[in-house]
């Protein structure tokens, strides 16, 4: 059993790697490591050219674990995604053929772009961890582990993620653009015409032992009932045409136990709950048409639930770490 102090070091480890090549977006670091802590999947949401697919593949050499990208774009077929069955001339009989979903780290890269049809073959994948073909089930990574990439500006030749598509995302993470200081030291490392390498600093039987360390995270009944209460509200705000569903309840326990252990803390705070509760709910909602033409967005229905909502008595508003 690895202890919380071996298990933090790990966690440095990969942060100090992943910011040699990636400038900056530590907060989204700490989201996407949240995500897969805890086993979810996560959706990286924003403008083209800021580093979404660079910190996803960064990320993936500093875990040591196999990694693979499918471009999606609409001629796509879900069999390019999770393998198909090829009949073998030699031994007279099918054989499947392996997509590129088996693996551990999987990089959606615009993924939509793809048809609904050929998204929805992500589905199973990343619910069940397995995929099932011609009615054979065949078992996935456990480390399995999807960030998916889009742009929300351009529509042309896109395809919108559906409710229950998003749903399986247990967080949406935007990165916005770098600060003055931040963009001046891109180029500078751009111009040096250096390359930054990152080489593994952990692997998948680390990794699995610092997941044991994040179940043992402490979650008070206290803080239980709030995050219910949080979601639950969700489905009766005006203007919210459908809520979060329970799934979303338990996407968000799950990550704030991880983020409290990112945090240091062997026990969850209010304030992961308040930290976490845009990233995990905001892209859940379906607002009305009229709600969203007054100018009202998802993570606004979120923050204002935040703020209705009282915070248990008793408990820690920020801890160490």
């Amino acid at each position: 059993m690895v202890v919380q102090s071996e298990a933090l070091g790990v966690v440095k480890r990969i942060r100090e790697s992943v910011s040699r090549v990636v400038v900056g977006k530590s907060e989204a670091l700490d989201i996407l490591l949240t995500a897969f802590l805890s086993e979810g999947h996560a959706l990286i949401e924003d403008v083209p050219g800021i580093g979404k697919t660079l910190l996803a593949k960064t990320l993936a050499q500093c875990l040591g674990l196999r990694f693979r990208r499918i471009q999606f774009t609409p001629d796509l077929l879900p069999s390019d995604v999770t393998g198909s069955s090829i009949f073998n001339q030699k031994t007279m009989d099918f054989e499947f053929k392996e997509g590129p979903v088996f693996t551990d780290i999987i990089l959606a890269d615009e993924i939509n772009r793809a048809t609904p049809r050929t998204q929805s073959s992500l589905l199973e994948c990343m619910e069940e961890r397995q995929v099932t073909v011609d009615g054979t089930t065949h078992r996935l990574s456990p480390h399995f582990f999807v960030i998916a990439t889009q742009n929300p500006v351009e529509l042309q030749g896109t395809f919108p993620l559906p409710e229950a598509q998003l749903d399986r995302f247990m967080a949406r993470v935007r990165l916005g653009y770098p600060s003055e200081e931040e963009e001046r030291e891109i180029v500078s490392r751009f111009e040096s015409g250096v390359r930054r390498e990152v080489e593994p600093v952990t692997g998948p039987d680390e990794i699995s032992r610092v997941k044991e360390v994040i179940r043992e995270v402490h979650l008070s009944d206290e803080l239980n009932r709030y995050i219910s209460t949080i979601c639950r509200a969700t489905r009766t705000q005006p203007g919210v045409e459908l809520g979060v569903s329970p799934r979303a309840t338990l996407s968000l326990s799950r990550a704030c136990k991880s983020y409290a252990f990112l945090q240091g803390r062997s026990y969850v705070i209010p304030d992961d709950v308040k930290r976490l509760a845009a990233p995990v709910l905001a892209h859940r909602l379906l607002l009305s048409e009229a709600s969203s033409i007054h100018g009202n967005s998802p993570e606004d229905v979120v923050l204002r639930i935040l703020d209705q909502v009282e915070v248990p008595i008793g408990l820690p508003e920020a801890g160490p770490g």
